[in-house]
């Protein structure tokens, strides 16, 4: 269930408007429409993708133009790429309809959401639960996260991580589902291995609560098994500025 290698090349993500335009054109069935998405199916084709991924944003009521919609998304040959529309606000029975009618994917992030339309294929771009991007999920998270997949039975999965740390997670869950047992996030334990995710970015002065915010989400190794969340002991902080990594985990060694 986990990334395959290579997954550039099955999948691609497409916003109808193209990032730069701001979701312009939406899926309206207009002509600039058209030629976008004419244009995304020709590097699907040079990329061997079998997943057009199409996302609209949370403004956007798909009941208002469900025909338009068809009538966009059908005036093309899609050949073997599979549509995986990414929701980003309510889905309406009507919009379910289409979607099954038209034999789309409904995409979503299986860590907050499962699909509301069932499908041959699950197609996820998987978040977290942070501020944006910013996430990492510790090892009760990716297990629910393959569970959620393998319950629904669908022949293919694809499991697209999208946070901070993606690529961590995806190794991470590859070597589960390999060993039955998550790796380790760092080369140490304990403080050690929290200073070691401090040291990649942290900015100082700061404040407990800051670190909280910007810290908080990482990954670390509390033990050789126990692989948690920063904030778990970013929390035992005094409320007072930290001028360095070395008084942080220094105060910390005082609590333990």
């Amino acid at each position: 269930m986990a990334p395959e290698d290579g997954h550039i090349s099955k999948c691609l993500d497409w916003i109808p408007s193209l990032r730069t335009q701001k979701h312009k054109y939406l899926l309206s069935p207009r002509k600039e429409s058209y030629e976008i998405l004419v244009q995304s199916l020709r590097i699907c084709s040079e990329l061997n993708a079998g997943i057009l991924h199409i996302q609209t944003p949370p403004t956007f009521n798909s009941d208002e133009n469900l025909k338009g919609i068809h009538d966009l998304l059908s005036s093309v040959d899609l050949g073997n790429v599979r549509l995986a529309w990414e929701i980003r606000g309510k889905v309406s029975d009507g919009t379910i309809e289409l979607m099954r009618d038209m034999g789309m994917i409904h995409c979503t992030d299986i860590s907050r959401e499962m699909p509301a339309v069932d499908s041959d294929i699950m197609y996820t771009r998987l978040f977290g639960h942070g501020k944006h991007n910013l996430y990492q999920f510790d090892d009760a998270e990716l297990l629910n996260i393959e569970r959620g997949a393998r319950e629904r039975g669908q022949d293919n999965v694809y499991l697209t991580f999208h946070g901070a740390k993606m690529y961590s997670d995806a190794a991470r869950l590859k070597v589960y589902e390999k060993n039955v047992t998550f790796p380790k996030v760092t080369k140490a334990v304990g403080l050690a291995s929290l200073r070691l995710v401090l040291e990649e970015d942290a900015v100082f002065p700061a404040t407990k609560s800051e670190l909280i915010e910007k810290q908080g989400w990482k990954m670390f190794d509390l033990t050789e098994n126990d692989h948690v969340h920063a904030d778990m002991l970013l929390g035992k902080l005094s409320d007072r500025k930290y001028s360095s990594v070395e008084e942080v985990i220094g105060d910390l060694q005082l609590e333990f």
